[in-house]
């Protein structure tokens, strides 16, 4: 029995020993299961909460790109506002303006209405009978030397001479050459140009030698005959590189007997610096010292090609002494120049012209009336293309205003309508610059008025119509101008 019941006892244990083993793999199980359902709960809240930051940062992107649009519209409508304002009160300043001005308008006459007053000493021709006398001037060239009997007398063939006695009667000098000119340079234009005027009077090339002094900017032309030497007097003023040549006899020249000295030829396009004593001299005084020479003879080539032209300017400082004196190829002109410039304001000064006192009471018939010949000689331009220059569609209007009626903004207005107004009858105007004064500065081109054509037909019209008309008691001076010039503002 003792053995039953250790068994019994033993049986019991293990029952207990298994009970408690299985309650142990039973808590263990449920503890896994718990673990598992609290992993499940937190991957499925971490999901949860990833989805919500999406959801929110989405509303948040959201909200932000709302407000940069409102932001944006807002700004356009600002802008679109201040514009508008800008808009209303410019057209309200500029209606003020127009009002304003309407009065005075009305009141008040037009200084500058003035185009079909004849020039002074014109007022039996129109303005367009004026203006084609002036264009059928031809390029000329007066013939050989007139005895005082009124004779002509033709120049006799010289022939080729290179002695050492008639060397100082063969040379010339030539002042403000180009610098950096070579002697082969010079001697190779000369010879083309004697050639090209036909002054050469045997085969070969009538300059023998050239001296240059670079130093002090002249050269001497050595020829082989006295008589071509006397010839080439005739391209005094000559342009050469861009310079007006300067060509005189040497300070030792000998004048050889029985030999003119001066040339018997004019060349077209060749305006000799030094005018000689003749009945046809003109002397032109009242010129503003501020005037140079380009200018000076813008205003008397209106009338005709000049032969001859020197602005008096003072030794030391360089500037015009406010005289000119000129003298033109077709001397039928000049009684037309004295008429159309004497007394004409030119600035605050008047123009006082009038033939030089020398020689003028001694002109017989016969040298007043002697017929010019023209002298063709290729390469030089003809006479209206010296007078006005090419035509283009760019007019340059001169002596009509002066810098002091350019200050007054109203004042200004009225010239550029008026000039408008009367340019628009001979063809579509497409601009005009006026160009005005500046305090302290030099603004190219001031006193000047450029009208800008839609042709060059037009242009040409308006040139024919108003050359030679007033304008505020002034003639009119035209000229063409170089469209490149005129787009770059290069009114000089």
């Amino acid at each position: 029995r003792e053995g039953e019941r250790e068994k019994e006892e033993g049986e019991g244990e293990e029952r207990e020993k298994m009970s408690e083993f299985d309650e142990f793999e039973k808590q263990l199980h449920e503890n896994r299961q718990e673990r598992d359902k609290e992993n499940r709960h937190k991957k499925k809240s971490r999901s949860r909460s990833r989805s919500r930051e999406r959801k929110r940062r989405s509303r948040s992107r959201e909200r932000v790109e709302r407000v940069e649009r409102v932001d944006r519209v807002e700004r356009v409508e600002r802008v679109d506002r201040v514009d508008r304002v800008n808009r209303e009160r410019r057209s309200a300043s500029r209606e003020r303006r127009r009002r304003s001005r309407s009065p005075r308008r009305v009141l008040k006459k037009k200084p500058y209405k003035y185009w079909d007053v004849p020039p002074p000493g014109f007022e039996h021709i129109t303005p367009m009978q004026y203006k084609a006398m002036q264009g059928q001037i031809p390029a000329t060239a007066l013939l050989p030397t007139v005895t005082p009997d009124g004779l002509a007398v033709t120049p006799t063939q010289v022939p080729v001479v290179g002695s050492q006695m008639t060397r100082q009667a063969r040379r010339l000098y030539v002042g403000n050459i180009p610098f950096g000119v070579t002697e082969e340079a010079m001697a190779d234009f000369f010879n083309a140009q004697m050639r090209l005027a036909a002054l050469s009077q045997a085969a070969g090339n009538p300059v023998l030698a050239v001296q240059i002094n670079q130093d002090k900017n002249f050269a001497f032309l050595e020829f082989r005959s006295v008589d071509e030497t006397t010839q080439a007097m005739a391209f005094d003023g000559i342009i050469f590189q861009g310079q007006s040549l300067k060509i005189r006899r040497p300070h030792d020249y000998q004048p050889l007997p029985g030999m003119s000295e001066n040339p018997s030829v004019y060349v077209p396009g060749v305006v000799s610096t030094v005018v000689p004593d003749s009945p046809h001299k003109l002397f032109i005084g009242g010129l503003p010292n501020y005037l140079n020479d380009d200018q000076v003879k813008e205003l008397l080539t209106s009338f005709g090609p000049l032969k001859a032209f020197n602005l008096v300017k003072d030794s030391a400082t360089g500037l015009s002494k406010g005289y000119a004196f000129c003298e033109y190829v077709d001397i039928n002109v000049t009684d037309q120049a004295i008429a159309g410039l004497n007394g004409m304001q030119l600035g605050d000064k008047k123009l006082i012209v009038q033939r030089a006192s020398v020689g003028a009471k001694n002109a017989t018939p016969n040298t007043i009336n002697q017929t010019p010949v023209t002298l063709q000689v290729p390469g030089l331009v003809s006479t209206q293309v010296q007078m006005a220059g090419m035509p283009t569609e760019i007019l340059c209007l001169m002596n009509m205003i002066t810098p002091d009626e350019l200050i007054d903004d109203e004042e200004y207005e009225e010239i550029v309508e008026d000039v408008r107004e009367e340019c628009s009858k001979y063809g579509a105007v497409k601009s005009i610059e006026i160009p005005r004064p500046i305090d302290g500065l030099e603004v190219p081109g001031c006193g000047k008025i450029f009208v800008e054509f839609v042709s060059i037909l037009d242009c040409q019209k308006a040139m024919q119509g108003l050359a030679g008309r007033k304008f505020a008691n002034r003639v009119v001076v035209t000229k063409y101008c170089e469209p490149d010039c005129y787009h770059r503002r290069d009114f000089w």
